[in-house]
């Protein structure tokens, strides 16, 4: 059985369950959130910064075609550039996201210049299995439930999030 069908299979019944039938995390005093984030695609690291300081780093899982910037829906790539936190959602099926505010303007100018969809909803969220190493998502950035509930405690919507590859 393919790594993907298990991972599938081990999510399913997360996604048959309530939505978040507990309230999520509350957020941490301003002072401890975070007001940055910057991602590095080939080092599969998440880091939170405050002013400056290195506050968080989380080991992280990407699209199932990491190398390269998001360029159209379905690619499986994670995007590289400047975006923002730009949403949440609570009732995520993969437990807790954030929203990364791609596509912005440059990348739906280039996906219009090919004539493609240049896709969306990428997210930060949960859902990947303790020990599990091999990227899984459709081009977002996969922490386990865990990790994504301190995440979602530190980060605000409009955080930025500076994507390297």
């Amino acid at each position: 059985m393919s790594a993907r069908i298990v991972l599938t299979l081990a999510l399913l019944p997360a996604c048959l369950a309530p939505a978040f039938a507990r309230t999520p995390p509350a957020m941490a005093p301003q002072a401890q959130q975070a007001d940055r984030i910057q991602v590095g695609k080939s080092e599969r690291r998440m880091r939170l910064y405050r002013d400056g300081k290195l506050i968080r780093t989380y080991a992280i899982l990407l699209g199932d075609a990491p190398v390269g910037h998001k360029r159209q829906q379905g690619d499986e790539r994670t995007p590289e550039g400047d975006y923002r936190v730009s949403g949440r959602n609570p009732n995520s099926r993969f437990h807790l996201s954030l929203r990364v505010s791609y596509p912005n303007e440059a990348d739906r100018k280039q996906a219009r210049a090919r004539g493609v969809d240049p896709g969306g909803d990428i997210m930060i969220h949960g859902g990947t299995p303790k020990g599990y190493m091999r990227d899984w998502t459709d081009g977002c950035i996969a922490l386990t439930d865990a990790q994504i509930e301190e995440v979602w405690s530190l980060v605000p919507t409009g955080t930025p999030i500076r994507i390297d590859p």
